[in-house]
């Protein structure tokens, strides 16, 4: 083997670079393609949520610290009414804190106004609830085909409609379709907006177990292979397993955040 003796002089010399861009060329060159240095999409900063309850106020949220990246399935978990909604509402723009700051991208959507957070859900947020919000007069198609109205980044329609196994069901009306399929029609429209984030809210809950482990997958292809943010809120345990960030969720704040260091495959989920 041969050794390769390097003057950093005759490279500042040759390239013209100064001693900060050889000391960031050479780190960047060591870093191997799985020591990504991971950037923050989602920051939340002391968020916390009340509400007017005659002359009380209800804590929703109390300080809340997060920081969610790209390229992550991320589950929350908790009991009812322990927070995950509103969390899941105030990251996409659905609900705005009293107090604290969500930075996404940049930007803190906490100080946009009505105008500039109804962009920000348009371009950059896919939800999926658990009621389905249909339009009953629109075909299954054009249901999903909406998306592009409000943004043009989008991805192929029909291909969104057969990774939920509903191609075939494209020209029929939500009121032909069962509560399983209405929710992948769901499911498929805020893949199709092609978004950095997916909020989903119990996805799974109204889908059989081979839907459930289909659409697992598909959440899991948009993380890894396009590089988004997928957050799950659910009460399931076993749809925690496949996650590799479990957050918990108790009375507001926020309990644990663990790196899941033994993940399981969709299909080893009990479910």
């Amino acid at each position: 083997m041969h050794k390769i003796r390097i003057s950093f002089d005759k490279i500042k010399k040759c390239c013209k670079i100064k001693d900060v861009e050889i000391h960031f060329l050479f780190i960047y060159k060591l870093v191997t393609p799985n020591q990504r240095i991971a950037m923050s999409l989602v920051s939340l900063k002391n968020v916390s949520r009340f509400y007017d309850a005659g002359e009380h106020k209800v804590k929703a949220l109390s300080n809340v610290n997060l920081e969610l990246d790209k390229g992550k399935v991320i589950v929350i978990l908790g009991p009812s009414g322990a927070g995950k909604s509103t969390l899941l509402n105030l990251i996409g723009g659905l609900d705005i804190p009293s107090s604290g700051e969500i930075i996404i991208d940049n930007n803190d959507i906490a100080k946009m106004s009505d105008d500039m957070l109804a962009n920000y859900r348009a371009k950059h947020v896919g939800f999926v609830f658990q009621f389905y919000n249909l339009i009953p007069t629109l075909t299954v198609y054009e249901n999903v085909s909406l998306v592009g109205d409000i943004t043009k980044n989008t991805l192929d329609y029909e291909l969104m409609l057969d990774a939920v196994g509903l191609k075939d069901h494209k020209d029929k009306f939500p009121c032909e379709l069962s509560g399983g399929e209405q929710q992948r029609v769901s499911i498929a429209r805020a893949l199709a907006k092609n978004p950095d984030i997916i909020l989903a809210d119990e996805p799974t809950g109204a889908l059989d177990i081979e839907t459930g482990i289909q659409v697992l997958r598909l959440f899991e292809k948009m993380a890894y292979e396009f590089n988004k943010c997928v957050i799950i809120v659910t009460h399931n345990q076993n749809i925690a397993k496949m996650a590799d960030i479990v957050i918990k969720v108790r009375n507001g704040k926020i309990e644990s955040v663990n790196n899941n260091e033994k993940k399981l495959e969709v299909e080893e989920i009990d479910w």
